[in-house]
């Protein structure tokens, strides 16, 4: 029996996707709905799922990270409100997409080339180069693109800090603060960074775990210990930074 996990951040397209599923191919078996990006991938690594049917932005990690992190695991197929124009990376058919609201015509058409992809036993293919394509395109071209952030203002008692982004090392996120690093300074802000990251530009700023963004140009070294677990160290700044699994691939050598 074919198996999938569903990953989107709002509950009537997860509600949605799964009744009309069952309508289309009533032999998919669900083994899980997910919220966010990291609740994906948790899922896939614990039911290792044939597909994975995965919105492309959610906060934190999203669609195409758990994509990254899980590639020639499962299939991926996305769920997306971006126009088809930002999606025409998908043309070289390793990959599938759904733009919402959702169509059954379009759900079945996808259903069918998996059922044939799965019955002909063909592995996941590798989408590491379409997939950092994807992530370029709509993140610069893609639509409810956010203004991209000058200066980040942070209070410390009666005075108030200003960061300049271009002198900003990382930000390092919990649930309610994200603290705010530069070279020379550090001080918190009152604003997650899930709600930061849209205003970041993506090729400065890489987010290389659920709670850290790094500037990509002061990283300086990373290091694999012998777990496969990876840490970065910035140039002008002592603290070394964890990287996630579903981030650890943004260091594979080339």
């Amino acid at each position: 029996m074919p198996t999938a996990i569903i990953a989107d951040d709002e509950d009537l397209p997860r509600a949605e996707l799964r009744r009309m599923l069952a309508d289309v191919w009533p032999e998919l078996q669900i083994l899980a709905e997910c919220e966010h990006g990291a609740d994906a991938l948790e899922a896939i690594q614990q039911h290792e799922p044939d597909i994975a049917f995965l919105d492309i932005r959610m906060p934190g990690l999203s669609g195409l990270d758990v994509a990254h992190a899980v590639k020639g695991h499962c299939h991926a197929v996305f769920t997306t409100a971006y126009d088809s124009h930002a999606l025409d990376a998908f043309a070289a058919g390793a990959l599938d997409y759904l733009l919402k609201p959702l169509s059954r015509e379009r759900l079945q058409e996808a259903a069918g080339r998996l059922r044939e992809r799965l019955s002909a036993s063909r592995p996941a293919p590798d989408i590491s180069q379409l997939m950092s394509e994807l992530d370029r395109r709509l993140r610069s071209g893609g639509h409810g693109a956010a203004e991209r952030i000058r200066w980040i203002s942070a209070s410390v008692g009666d005075t108030i800090k200003m960061f300049p982004v271009e002198k900003i090392l990382f930000f390092a996120s919990d649930e309610k603060y994200t603290r705010v690093v530069s070279s020379d300074d550090e001080a918190h802000v009152r604003k997650p960074l899930r709600e930061l990251i849209d205003g970041l530009d993506p090729e400065i700023f890489w987010q290389i775990h659920r709670s850290v963004v790094v500037r990509a140009d002061a990283i300086a070294k990373a290091h694999r210990d012998e777990m496969g677990k990876v840490t970065v160290e910035l140039r002008g700044c002592t603290e070394k930074l964890k990287v996630s699994q579903a981030y650890a691939w943004r260091f594979r050598p080339m």
